[in-house]
């Protein structure tokens, strides 16, 4: 059995700071976009389109959403299961990390570069399960 790591810990808080980050600016460019009447009415009607970086911004928080429970999940899993490990630490960084350099990769519209950012952050997430959850790790 592990110790208990206060690095998982610690990046799992940099991710829920990171995504509220994300949130502000996608929310930031919705409202500068759209006007602030639209953001603080009812949004009866649909929403006019964002322009460039506002997509990519609300794009890339979506794809943020879309990983994080996952990461969360096995952080807290390995961290209650006392499972945490130099490999569990490296995998919470590797999804911390990837997901940072992500955002930027996503807003000036890097090929390639955001997939490998996105396949790390990934990976991040695999090594948490394999080394802090995974029955036999």
């Amino acid at each position: 059995m592990g110790t208990f790591s206060s690095t998982d810990i610690e990046f799992l808080w940099a991710s829920i700071a990171l995504g509220l980050a994300q949130l502000l600016l996608a929310t930031l460019f919705s409202v500068g976009t759209r006007g602030l009447p639209w953001g603080v009415g009812p949004r009866d009607e649909a929403a006019p389109p964002l322009n460039t970086f506002g997509g990519r911004a609300e794009r890339a928080f979506k794809n943020f959403l879309e990983t994080f429970p996952f990461f969360l999940g096995a952080v807290f899993v390995a961290v209650t299961m006392g499972k945490t490990n130099a490999m569990t630490a490296l995998g919470a960084e590797l999804y911390f990390w990837g997901r940072l350099a992500y955002l930027p990769a996503y807003l000036f519209g890097v090929p390639f570069v955001r997939t490998l950012l996105w396949a790390a952050s990934l990976a991040g997430i695999v090594l948490v399960l394999i080394y802090g959850v995974w029955p036999a790790a």
